[in-house]
């Protein structure tokens, strides 16, 4: 007999990242049922179903066992006493109000005065925004990729939550600078971020960006469809700021590729990966789907799933040995969480242990991280990495976005990272280049030598 409310992890639907979402599933009878999203993901293998909790054998790549099962019982009091609040109120559509009401961080402690501020519009109204944002989303999945999805889902979970913090839902009536106002120092002190293994509260300056960036998308979509009446969003400004980032040099991959890691065959996987990478300049999403058919005389000809455009790319003679010789034609299976976590480890035993120390902007303070160089590497440290290598090398701009995918040079320019000796030690190459200015005679330049 099914439980009314149940964690439940559907192992026959994983995504592409291999691990399934946990969704808690309230029955109220075997004719309406629903499932609400926890946001929670994990392999399917390390859920127990006995005792409908995740296992303490969970890789530290997709959070602590211990507080996501935690975060899950706090949910499941939220369902039950959304449920008791609908059973008292005689709501005739238990079920409709529960999916509509439930949210992950609502407060259970206060949970019959936000019910009362969240739901206040009629299931099924025309210009709820929350319908509106679902109907541009299902809209937009024939069109763009599952990336940009969870992009437009994130956007929309963050106007949620706040709705939760201001104790007030959230109309079309809202947007304008009060809003544009309160909604940017939320997300930027008050938004708590979900998956941490402790309480860390607010963006960073370019997420807030990408979340009002795509908040004026959609309300434009939706003036433009005469859906909504036209919103002056002159004030909607998308915040932006230069992000701090490593990339990984010649000298820094060689040590990598020649790392010693007798003791650690678990990592060899991930070590060929991350140098193959940086070989090659792609996106984890498509570094991970590469197949036998994809290279062909030495080139590896693939079709980038954010941008839905084929890039050519040159494979050097050590890109060939890792893809025929170590990855027998067929790349690992590796999620990007396990990847993000064990290419640290790989960095580590490579010796790559200089302290960094990186800034970013919260108000008007700077908030600032030192750690040593292989804790800050990540996935997209492998596209960084490729593109200022060749930068460096002298690559014309124009080749390297052909390979990158770049559309423009100022999204190519965000991921050049060159030190300011570095950037010194270029000008002098292209000035040997140029040769002398002709100030004074060679003679005199002989004897200054």
């Amino acid at each position: 007999m099914l439980l009314p409310i149940r964690p439940i992890c559907n192992r026959k639907k994983t995504r592409k990242d291999g691990t399934s979402l946990i969704q808690i599933q309230y029955c109220f009878s075997a004719e309406s049922k629903t499932l609400l999203n926890t946001g929670i993901a994990i392999p399917p293998n390390f859920w127990v179903k006995k005792s409908l909790s995740i296992s303490e054998k969970l890789p530290p790549g997709y959070g602590n066992a211990e507080v996501l099962n935690a975060e899950l019982k706090k949910m499941l009091r939220i369902t039950e006493d959304i449920v008791e609040y609908a059973t008292k109120n005689k709501i005739s559509d238990r079920v409709a109000f529960t999916k509509k009401t439930f949210r992950p961080d609502l407060d259970v402690f206060t949970i019959g005065q936000q019910i009362n501020t969240v739901v206040s519009q009629k299931p099924g109204d025309k210009l709820d925004l929350y319908s509106q944002i679902d109907d541009y989303i299902k809209a937009k999945k024939k069109t763009v990729t599952p990336r940009m999805i969870r992009v437009y889902e994130n956007m929309r979970d963050t106007l949620k939550a706040f709705e939760v913090f201001r104790r007030k839902p959230i109309t079309f009536d809202d947007f304008d600078f009060n809003f544009y106002e309160d909604f940017v120092e939320y997300m930027m002190y008050d938004h708590v971020l979900r998956r941490r293994k402790v309480v860390i509260k607010g963006f960073k300056v370019s997420t807030i960006g990408k979340t009002i960036k795509q908040l004026r998308i959609f309300l434009r979509n939706r003036m433009r469809k005469k859906i909504i009446p036209p919103i002056n969003l002159e004030d909607f400004k998308i915040l932006d700021e230069e992000t701090d980032a490593i990339y990984l040099t010649w000298d820094d991959i060689i040590r990598i590729y020649n790392a010693d890691l007798f003791g650690h065959p678990h990592l060899d996987k991930y070590r060929d990966l991350l140098v193959f990478g940086c070989l090659t300049g792609l996106r984890f999403s498509d570094l991970s789907n590469i197949h036998a058919e994809d290279v062909r005389n030495g080139m590896l000809y693939k079709k980038q799933e954010k941008s839905d455009h084929w890039v050519v790319i040159p494979l050097r003679d050590e890109a060939r040995h890792i893809f025929t010789s170590k990855f027998n034609k067929h790349v690992p299976l590796i999620t990007n969480a396990d990847f993000n976590y064990y290419i640290k480890e790989v960095g580590k035993l490579s010796g790559l242990t200089q302290l960094i120390k990186f800034s970013h902007k919260k108000g008007n303070q700077d908030i600032i991280n030192v750690k040593p160089k292989y804790a800050w590497i990540t996935s997209h440290t492998c596209r960084r990495s490729f593109c200022t290598n060749e930068y460096l090398a002298g690559t014309p701009v124009d080749l390297i976005m052909k390979i990158s995918g770049h559309k423009s040079l100022r999204d190519f320019y965000k991921y050049i990272r060159i030190t300011q000796e570095e950037a010194g030690q270029k000008i002098k190459e292209l000035w040997q280049q140029r040769g002398a200015m002709a100030l004074v005679n060679p003679h005199e330049l002989q004897c200054i030598k």
